[in-house]
Order: structure tokens, then sequence, then C-alpha cells
């Protein structure tokens, strides 16, 4: 039931997201495409579908994903309110067992709900199992023994620990060894049920991880399908995407990378495209309506980028500053590097002093560099040159530090080689001065790559209509 809510509260702030996201009907609206007016009914069943979409999609693409226990928020009313109902309950149950005869009344309806959910357990052929649960389960058997005092509630528990053993995760092993260590029935019902609880978050994750490879043969057509009913509610919906990918054309176009008449320049076009999301400035900027449900994902890329494209515009400063002194010490670039990670770790946060971060980074490198330069028997540097690395390290703060337009620039050439030999199936060279950070700049462009390949599978229809509207337009404004 708490997993339910927590579905449900995601599925309500993607449905909130996707109507922030959308133009509405009156606007932007072209010329060729008269607005259509739709029912709220008819706008939520769309939006629905694309939330529906949106989590299978996150099951996809995220392998990660995970259902998680939904909990109320620490002191929240709603906690307060689960936690004096479950205490009356608890309570309530007590005080029937500590009666004069017992009254069972509520423990059967416990059992009651403990079968319910061992057989809920069972795959479809394990029917010899099902009528045992069923046999020692019975309720109206066990209502008889309560009626005539023959009730022996330990030896019902006992059955019911043990089919728990039969069917959980062996992660749960050590849950089950400390059931069979209470002896009283209210405390062993409590925890029961909590390893109940336990167990249906491990076979829905067990549900989730054998239903993706199946998932991943259909999403292409169903997420098609859905996205083409939510262009007819709403025909102007692919407005942020054109505007994407014509901007991007303008790009491409006016620069060198690309004649106006080669037959790769669509694709060069989208591939550009793509790197232009890793750049993107999401306060100001819609996100193109067919990656809305990427957004959260290339934002994530885009800080890791921008973190790793300062860890190595620093250490290529550091290692050009010391030279022969420190190359090759072994374990000093990942000392560095950690030091320089942890220091950056909050660089998109708004408490984040960007000035104090990056004196931080110079005066510990230079620490740092000290006592490896003394360790390995070099002379100190003089503090007018260790002064002028601080210098540079800090300087490299500014998105307009050279040095860091360098590296950066290298990443981007990186990733757009990784995306365009991505049929291939070989990674491209690394650029200088990205040795350091080659490890986690491979993970990231796998992540975009993949990204970009499912993409592409589930909108290459739009796409290419909107790029071939776009470059014949170019060639009859050329003429």
């Amino acid at each position: 039931d708490g997993t339910e809510n927590s579905v449900e509260t995601s599925e309500e702030m993607i449905r909130k997201r996707i109507r922030r996201n959308t133009p509405s009907p009156h606007r932007l609206t072209p010329q060729s495409s008269p607005p259509r007016f739709v029912s709220v009914e008819e706008l939520m069943e769309t939006a629905k579908g694309v939330t529906n979409m949106a989590l299978a999609h996150e099951i996809l693409m995220n392998s990660a994903f995970q259902v998680k226990p939904y909990e109320p928020e620490e002191g929240s009313l709603e906690k307060r309110v689960k936690e004096i109902m479950h205490k009356a309950f608890w309570d309530c149950l007590e005080s029937q067992l500590n009666e004069d005869p017992p009254s069972y009344s509520h423990a059967i309806t416990l059992v009651g709900e403990i079968k319910e959910t061992l057989l809920s357990f069972l795959l479809p052929g394990q029917s010899r199992l099902r009528g045992q649960i069923k046999e020692a389960l019975d309720l109206s058997l066990i209502q008889q023994e309560a009626e005539n005092g023959a009730l022996d509630i330990s030896k019902l528990a006992q059955f019911i620990i043990d089919m728990m053993g039969t069917f959980c995760a062996p992660c749960r092993d050590e849950d089950i060894k400390h059931l069979r260590e209470i002896t009283d029935i209210v405390p062993l019902f409590k925890s029961i049920f909590a390893v109940l609880d336990k167990m249906k978050i491990d076979m829905a994750n067990f549900a989730v991880s054998s239903l993706r490879p199946h998932l991943l043969q259909q999403s292409v057509e169903y997420e098609q399908k859905k996205f083409q009913e939510f262009l007819q509610k709403q025909p102007n919906a692919l407005d942020f995407t054109k505007k994407w990918l014509q901007d991007t054309s303008d790009y491409v176009t006016g620069g060198a990378t690309c004649t106006p008449n080669s037959a790769q320049l669509p694709l060069t076009i989208h591939n550009h495209a793509y790197l232009r999301l890793l750049k993107w400035d999401h306060d100001t900027e819609a996100f193109p309506e067919t990656l809305l449900m990427d957004q959260g994902r290339f934002l994530e890329m885009q800080q890791e980028l921008e973190q790793l494209a300062l860890v190595a515009s620093v250490l290529l400063i550091v290692y050009n500053s010391a030279g022969e002194a420190i190359s090759g010490l072994p374990g000093l670039m990942e000392r560095l590097k950690k030091t320089i990670k942890i220091l950056l770790a909050e660089m998109h946060t708004r408490s984040f002093k960007a000035d104090e971060a990056f004196a931080a980074v110079a005066e510990k490198l230079c620490v740092e560099l000290r006592g490896c330069l003394s360790q390995h028997g070099f002379s100190p540097f003089p503090s007018d040159r260790e002064n002028t690395l601080k210098g540079q390290i800090v300087a490299v703060k500014s998105a307009d530090n050279p040095i860091r337009k360098v590296i950066d620039s290298r990443i981007q050439t990186y990733l757009l080689g990784f995306l365009e030999s991505s049929a291939l199936r070989c990674a491209p060279a690394l650029p200088g001065g990205l040795t350091p950070i080659g490890k986690e700049l491979e993970e990231i462009a796998v992540k975009l790559e993949r990204l970009v390949t499912f993409n592409k599978l589930v909108y290459s229809l739009f796409y290419h209509k909107i790029l071939q509207d776009i470059l014949n337009q170019g060639k009859s404004l050329d003429v």
C-alpha cells in the first residue's frame, strides 16, 4: 500500500511536470495546425498515458531503478497519525489475548492478511505450496479452534515463519532467524508484518528486473504510440523540439563542420543537438518535449561533466607546473583528484562559494605537493612559484579560463566521437589532458550513448521530418 502511495505521488509530480513543460494549445501554434480544444478529462487521460510511459522508461533506462517502501516524513502529521493508529491496533490485540479466556478476533484477521500475502508470493505452478498454505491457514477452522479453546497461536506463527523462510531472498535469512527467537505473540506478529513488507519490496524489485528485457523489446513501439496519442491532443507539442533542432542546425551549418549538401548533415546536426543538452540552461530554456523524461538524467550528466572538467583542468596545471618532479609518482594523481572532488562536491548547490572553494583547492594541493616533493628528495617550490600555481588554480573557477575552455572542448570532442562511433562499437581515443578523468568520462559517454540510441529509435520519425523541413527551408533560402 505504501509503495502504491509513493508511485502515485511520483506520478502526480511527473504529470505536473508534463503540464508545465508542454505549450498550451493557444501558444506557438503553427499556422497549418489550428488550435484544438480538448476537455480536461482528455488531457488528464493523455497525461496519465505519458506518466505510465515515464515509469516504464525509468525502469528501462535506469539500471539501478528500485521500488522503495513509502515512509512519511519524520515529524510529519501523517507519520504521527500512522504511529498512533498502529499503536492502538497492537494494544487492542494485546488486550484481547490477555482476556480470560483469550479473544482471537484480531489475531485471526491478521492471519488472514498474512495468508493473502503468502499466496501472492506464489508462482502459478506452485500448487503444492498453495494447498499447504490454504490448509494450514484455513480461517474457518482456526475460528472453530478459537471458539473451542483449542487454538495454538504459536504453532500457526511457526508455520507462517517457515513459509516466509521458503519464499524470502537470501538477504532476509537473518530476519527469519530473528523471528524464530521471538516468543511473545504481539511482538512476533509485529515483526512478521515488518519482514513481510520487506519481502513485498524484494518481490517487486525481482519483478522489475525480470520485466526489463521484455520491456526493452516493446518499449520503442510503446513510447512511439503513447507520444503519438499525446501529439494528437496537443498538436503543437513538438515546438520546443523543433527549436532545439533548428538552433543546432544554425550552429552546425554556420561553421565549417559540414557542407550543406552533405548526406551526413542530418546525423551531424542530431548528434550535436544531444551534446547541446549537456550545456543546457534549465532555468531559462524549455527542454525538448521528446526528451522530457530524461531531463533529469541530462542535468545530472551535465553537472558531472562540469566537475570533471574542473578536475582535469586543475590537474593539468599542477602537472605542467611541477613537471618531472611528480610525474609518474604512484598514487599521487588519485590523491590530488580525490581532494579536488571533495572540495568541489557542493559546486551545484546555492550555498557553494566558488572563491573560498578554489582557494581551498589551491592551498590543499600545494600542501600535498610540498610533502610529496620532500618525500622524494626534491626541493620545495619557492614561495613565488607556489603563489603563481595557486593563482593559476583559482583562475580555473572562471568559465572563460583558457585551460578550462580547452579541456571542455576536448571533452565535447570525445563525447561527439563516442556518439559517431557508437555504430562501430569502438570508443574514440581519449584527447590529451583527459587521462585523469578517463574512466569517469567513459562511464558518462556510455550512459549518454544508451540514452541517445534509445531516444533516436523512439522519435526518429518525428526528427527526420523536422530535420528535412529545416534543411529544405535552408536550401530555399540559399536559392
